[in-house]
């Protein structure tokens, strides 16, 4: 950690580890506000010019779409010979793959409690030309007032109208057809990652299944999405139809961000609801 942030910070707990960094709670000695500091140590990733890109490209880009309030904030950043360090927004009360995983499955109205906020993260991100490419339950926070924040735009990319992207990003049950099959893609993979977020909160089991990696990827490339009735009986129709629309194969008629956000099941159910405890 770099020097500046311990004198501009009382750094205190440790409260989680990555690849190449770790995030510890920190301090404003002057008003005592809580942050969160994440701290990487560049000499991890001296050797990998990608990995180095992303480290810095995910700096900007949190710049770029700070304040808003569905998106973990950027306060500073401090920068030595050995350490970047990021001082964020502090949401420590867990993040939805623990909710999903204390409460597997979700009603109608706890689910679009989580999806409103979120949608409104995505949309913002989009508007300013910003691609996710990690949407998961793990890179979706709740702060200590219950409020969602999207966070971790380590995988994110910058683009522009009528110009695709291209790479294989994301996480295996999140990930949209067109990324695994290699071809270029726009930011409506943000929405198929969303859509299979909403599946598994109504359903408690993710829309393409597979036992390993590979069949993972396969049952997401044939994109065979299925309402099984044991499960499904008593989803509403809207909310079947939002999903056909999110996690439609075909890129053409999957919905953008803001038609997610205006679809009826999003609507009916409350725009201006709190996200639900659990």
């Amino acid at each position: 950690m770099s020097e500046s942030v311990k004198r501009n910070y009382c750094v205190r707990e440790e409260l989680g580890r990555g690849r190449f960094g770790t995030v510890f709670k920190c301090y404003s000695p002057a008003t005592g506000e809580p942050f969160a500091v994440k701290s990487i140590d560049k000499r991890l990733i001296a050797d990998d010019t990608l990995d180095r890109q992303c480290l810095y490209n995910e700096a900007k880009i949190m710049h770029l779409l700070s304040p808003n309030p569905y998106v973990v904030r950027i306060f500073d950043i401090y920068e030595d010979d050995t350490h970047l360090d990021m001082v964020l927004e502090l949401c420590n009360s867990g993040d939805l793959f623990q909710r999903l995983s204390s409460q597997p499955v979700f009603s109608e109205s706890e689910a679009v409690d989580v999806m409103v906020p979120l949608m409104k993260a995505i949309a913002h991100c989009h508007r300013l030309g910003v691609a996710h490419r990690d949407i998961k339950p793990d890179n979706i926070l709740f702060n200590d007032s219950n409020e969602l924040k999207l966070a971790d735009f380590g995988s994110a990319e910058c683009f522009r109208e009528g110009q695709p992207m291209s790479g294989v990003v994301g996480t295996p049950y999140y990930v949209a057809p067109e990324v695994l099959a290699g071809r270029n893609y726009s930011e409506k993979i943000d929405i198929w990652s969303a859509g299979v977020i909403l599946y598994i909160m109504l359903a408690g089991v993710p829309p393409f299944y597979g036992d390993s990696a590979t069949e993972i990827f396969e049952a997401v490339l044939r994109a065979n999405l299925r309402f099984p009735t044991r499960i499904f009986h008593s989803a509403s129709p809207a909310a079947k139809d939002l999903l056909r629309r999110m996690l439609s194969k075909d890129v053409s008629r999957r919905f953008s961000a803001e038609q997610v956000l205006r679809h009826p099941w999003m609507t009916s159910n409350g725009e201006t609801r709190t996200v639900a405890l659990f």
